[in-house]
């Protein structure tokens, strides 16, 4: 089963191509810009507390028979998040000075 790859940042709604260099994913595939990853969650994910990982990018060729963008397309559906600003940060703030690996 392949990466959903989600075509948005969840926070601020910035579109997030198959090949973004800038989209970051937990290990439930929430999906956010860097910027955001960096500057408002401080590597928390607002919905799990997981850190956060660059999303890997699907390969536009097919290079491998059936592998590529064509044949497992990304998702078209736009994610955001289920919690207000307030939420997010007050989470964030607890959260945040625990390593991800110790969450």
């Amino acid at each position: 089963m392949a990466l959903q790859l989600r075509p948005n940042c969840e926070f601020c709604d910035r579109n997030l191509p198959p090949s973004a260099t800038d989209a970051r994913i937990c290990s439930y595939e929430c999906t956010f810009c860097a910027d955001c990853v960096e500057t408002k969650l401080f590597n928390v994910c607002p919905n799990c507390g997981g850190g956060f990982a660059p999303r890997p990018i699907r390969p536009a060729q097919e290079w491998r028979p059936g592998v590529c963008t064509a044949k497992q397309a990304p998702s078209d559906k736009r994610v955001h998040l289920k919690y207000s600003v307030e939420d997010v940060a007050a989470h964030c703030a607890r959260v945040r000075d625990v390593p991800p690996e110790k969450r």
